[in-house]
């Protein structure tokens, strides 16, 4: 666990299904929710942050979450996962996939997406990962800019689903070969 001011950062419990399930929901729905119809994006919510499906993803030992705390309430979190579940073939190169990355609007521009980025790059590298991949919104020129500056490049396009709705997302890749 980690304490800087009044946030807390550390991984979550087993219990916290329910808390990280509101948190996915609500931090998803703050950036994106403007940009599905109802339908889709309760079939997203469902499928992604139902308490059961967060509760799998919690118990599943190829992914690893840090959540950040203040108050006693979450307010972000991001996971990653062993190898990767995105179009993109790594060949015989370790990877580590960034899934999820999230922090509640009030809390933009504090610091905390930089100490989570920290995290993400050091549990990679504990892995031995070569290289870390995730995709990004491309209508997201604020997360893109984000994760440029920690030198994740564009790889190739690719499709996100939200329901039925087919999102146009950009795959970025950040090498840790030296």
């Amino acid at each position: 666990m980690t304490r800087a001011a009044s946030l807390v950062y550390r991984t979550p419990q087993a219990d916290e299904a329910g808390a990280l399930a509101a948190l996915g929901q609500r931090s998803f729905c703050e950036s994106f929710a403007h940009l599905y119809s109802a339908e889709d994006l309760n079939i997203f919510l469902d499928q992604m942050y139902s308490i059961p499906a967060v509760r799998a993803e919690l118990s599943n030992p190829n992914r690893q979450y840090l959540v950040v705390e203040e108050g006693g309430s979450l307010i972000g979190y991001c996971k990653i996962a062993a190898g990767t579940t995105l179009d993109y073939d790594p060949g015989d190169k370790i990877m580590v996939e960034l899934k999820q990355f999230y922090i509640l609007a009030s809390h933009h521009g504090k610091g905390i997406a930089q100490i989570m980025m920290k995290w993400v790059i050091d549990q990679a590298q504990a892995r031995n990962a070569d290289e870390i991949i995730l995709s990004v919104y491309s209508e997201n020129p604020r997360a893109q800019a984000f994760y440029k500056k920690y030198d994740f490049a564009y790889a190739a396009d690719t499709v996100f689903m939200v329901g039925q709705q087919v999102d146009h997302e950009f795959l970025y890749i950040k090498s840790l070969i030296k």
